[in-house]
């Protein structure tokens, strides 16, 4: 009696193990059905998007030199140090122009001092003429003396006023704002016009230059979207557009140049910057396109996903092997091995199984 008892608790077992023999997918459609999110196939036009990585640079970026030779016996800045246009970053000895200019000056004055007596001269001599009182040929001397003492006036002027602009070229001035990227010279240097004391990078309409494959240069226009990021911080997007395309390759990379301005003003920009950016660009084709998150991929190299279906036991799965694309804005291109409408499984896909019965949540 306890024998046939243990028989009868083996019965389950028993037609278990035969309902898992006979009818495989028995327990899936019996289980309770799996929520999972869908989403529909469709076509869309196909956009290439391509990974760029620039930097960010200056529209003025130039290396200062004197103007005339020199001791130098002041630095205002180094490296580092933020200019405005107008202020002075290096003075010269100035002490032989000073007194060349004060020497000249002098000579300008004597001038319009001679020049002064001549006129007064010759006006009294004009007034006795007249009474013939004067000889006319002593009016015209007067006169043509005024005449010499009024250009020797102008010839002492204007040397006066090139000693004047050659002292104050023993200070070189900032051309404009911006901030000093280099320093090449220090107290006690001899320098001469043509000698780059200085590099000065402009703070103001800065951009930034990307080199691309020289591939797109044909599908890259003016005023193109562009989407970017500064340094390491790769979450704060901001929009620029496409200012020109330079069309000067690079015979060893294969690369022009994609000059970017952003649509707003970026604080964050400083000139040589590391910057990271994304392009879209148009391939001319539709094709199906489903969300990336349908996607499972296999260590084999399979690509998978899984598509809802009606039947009469239910609302059941199966995987679909499809062969894929581009990607942009979170969609996959289906080249192959989907219809037009499927519905994908986007979420809820990680453990499915074969007519597994799901819960479609809208």
């Amino acid at each position: 009696m306890p024998r046939a008892t243990g028989y009868r608790h083996l019965l389950p077992v028993i037609l278990a193990v035969a309902l898992f023999h006979h009818a495989p997918h028995a327990l899936a459609q019996v289980a309770r059905a799996v929520p999972v999110t869908v989403a529909a196939a469709r076509e869309e036009a196909i956009q290439q998007v391509v990974r760029l990585t620039g930097t960010v640079t200056s529209s003025r970026d130039a290396s200062l030199s004197p103007a005339t030779s020199g001791l130098v016996t002041a630095l205002h800045v180094d490296a580092g140090s933020q200019v405005v246009a107008g202020d002075v970053l290096l003075e010269l000895d100035q002490e032989l122009a000073h007194w060349q200019w004060r020497s000249a000056a002098a000579a300008a004055d004597a001038a319009g001092v001679a020049l002064e007596d001549a006129q007064r001269r010759l006006e009294e001599a004009r007034s006795l003429a007249p009474q013939r009182s004067i000889a006319e040929t002593v009016v015209r001397d007067l006169a043509a003396e005024v005449a010499q003492d009024e250009a020797a006036l102008q010839q002492a002027q204007a040397d006066a006023e090139f000693r004047r602009a050659l002292l104050d070229r023993h200070q070189l001035r900032a051309p404009f704002s911006g901030v000093i990227g280099a320093r090449r010279t220090d107290l006690g240097e001899w320098v001469t016009p043509g000698t780059a004391v200085f590099t000065l990078v402009g703070t103001e309409e800065l951009r930034i230059d990307f080199p691309v494959a020289e591939d797109y240069l044909a599908t890259v226009r003016a005023g193109a979207e562009v989407n970017y990021t500064l340094g390491k911080n790769r979450t704060d997007t901001r929009r620029a557009r496409v200012a020109t395309v330079v069309p000067v390759s690079d015979p060893e990379a294969r690369t022009v140049l994609l000059r970017v301005y952003p649509r707003e003003a970026d604080a964050r920009m400083i000139p040589g910057m590391a910057a990271h950016g994304t392009l879209r660009v148009a391939t001319g084709r539709r094709s199906l396109v489903v969300p990336r998150d349908a996607l499972i991929r296999y260590s084999d190299g399979r690509v998978v996903v899984w598509v809802v279906q009606e039947s009469p036991e239910g609302t059941l799965v199966s995987e679909r092997p499809v062969e894929t694309g581009l990607a942009f804005d979170g969609l996959v291109e289906v080249r192959r091995g989907l219809a037009p409408g499927a519905r994908v499984v986007v979420e809820g896909n990680e453990a499915l199984q074969v007519d597994q019965r799901v819960d479609v949540l809208e």
